[in-house]
This record gives structure tokens, sequence and C-alpha cells, in this order.
């Protein structure tokens, strides 16, 4: 029903029966659309479905993939559907660098019993940050990757490549917290933003208000732990400690996603 009523909005009788006409009528449209909207960023939750390490994908070979599942009304098998998939990803990531859209990649640690942490390391992204299409898409990988904290840190390298402070927030100590901060600050300061991962409580006494206090305190907590060690390490100074804060808090936000 959803699916009819969206397509139904794009003025379409049926999915298209070819791939370009699938990204020309439905994928396109639907970013730009998005952005006029107001959406600041674009977000997969990829890794809850499968690893991030997106491949090279011929457009011919892709195409095949997708008329031969249009044509059945069958799912694709594994290998062929992951072709598909890298194919369109990359066509989402181009359009979202021209749009000034960043994309949001799940990374690190997640819920559920079958989550397969090894495919959430975001090292499995390198063969895409080197295609050079992609040169204007900014990405952020969201929960700083924990327990990959330390190859978050290298990826940081990149111009593209920003992460931020959500989900250490509960996951870890504020204390082990801070020495992850600490490694990314030290590395790219402008890379890091402040992020919580709020959401409710699976105990109902534990509404979103607590949650929200409770990790937007942990994120500024251990950021404060960071900056004042880094500053008695005699790595910055103060005024630099305060210039560092106020990017992570705010800064970096604003200019990464264009606020006003």
């Amino acid at each position: 029903m959803l699916l009819k009523r969206y397509l139904g909005d794009l003025k379409l009788a049926g999915m298209p029966k070819t791939l370009d006409e699938y990204v020309r009528r439905i994928v396109l449209p639907t970013l730009q659309r998005q952005k006029q909207n107001g959406a600041v960023a674009v977000k997969f939750e990829v890794a809850y479905l499968r690893a991030l390490d997106f491949a090279a994908s011929e457009e011919k070979t892709a195409a095949d993939e997708y008329r031969r599942g249009i044509e059945s009304g069958n799912p694709l098998p594994g290998s062929e559907y992951k072709v598909l998939q890298d194919f369109l990803f990359r066509t989402i990531a181009v359009e979202s660098g021209r749009l000034g859209l960043p994309i949001h990649i799940h990374t690190g640690s997640g819920c559920g019993r079958y989550f397969q942490l090894a495919g959430s390391n975001p090292m499995l992204m390198e063969s895409l940050l080197n295609d050079r299409q992609l040169a204007r898409t900014n990405f952020v990988f969201i929960h700083g990757a924990w327990p990959f904290t330390e190859q978050m840190a290298g990826m940081l390298a990149r111009p593209n490549v920003f992460t931020d402070t959500s989900a250490q927030t509960f996951l870890v100590s504020n204390r082990r917290f801070a020495e992850s901060i600490r490694q990314w600050l030290e590395f790219a300061p402008e890379k890091l933003l402040f992020g919580t991962d709020t959401f409710a409580g699976s105990d109902p006494q534990y509404g979103w208000d607590t949650v929200a206090w409770q990790t937007s305190h942990n994120a500024r907590e251990a950021l404060a732990l960071a900056l004042t060690g880094m500053m008695q390490d005699g790595e910055i100074t103060r005024a630099q400690t305060l210039q560092f804060a106020h990017m992570v808090l705010h800064g970096n936000a604003e200019k990464l996603y264009g606020l006003k």
C-alpha cells in the first residue's frame, strides 16, 4: 500500500522497467524533493542489513540484475542483489554530494542478536571513498565506529569524512569515551560533531527525556575530560580548548550542514 501510494505521488503506475528509469524517475527526484523540503543529510542504516564493503559496479551489470528482478518478480540472490545495491548507493552518494547533502552511515556496534559487527567497520568503505566521483560528497560515520575508534581516527584524514559523539554516550564510561574523543581531536578537531543518539529506553520508567538528559550530559563531560587532558599535557592552550569545544558543540555542524 505504501509503495503504491509513493509511486502514485511520483505519477508512476508501477515500478520502472529499467534501472535508468528507476534512477531518473524515483531516486533523483526523491533526493531533490527531500533537499527542497529542508533535509540537511541522508541517513543509511545499511550496517544493519549488510556489510559496508561497497564495490565498484558496472552500470550495465547492475541494469541487467535490475531487469531480471523486475521480470521475475522475485528477490535477487544475495551476490546479484549486492551488485545492484552497490551501484545505487554510489548513484545516491554522487547526487547527494551535488545537492550538498552529507551522508550518515551507521558504524560500529549495533542492536539486535544478528547484527554483524565486523561489517560495520568504516575501513570497509575505503574503496568507495577513493572514487573521484564522490569527492564532493561528505560522509558522517555516526557513533564514532566504536569499538573501531582508532580506525575511525585514521579515516578522518580523508577530507570528506566526519564522525560524531553519539552512542558512546551510553556504550562506554565517560573516561573511556574521552579517550576516543581525544584521539579524534588530536587528529582532526574540525571533523568531530556533537551527538547523543537519544531514544526512549526499554525500561518504562526511563522515558525519552531522561535518556536525552543523560546522553547529552555524558557527551559533554567526556568532551570536557578530553580537552582538559590535552590542555594539561600542553598540547593545546586554554584558548584552543574553548575553541575546540565550540567547534564540536556547534561550529563544525554549522559549517558541514550549512546552518545559519
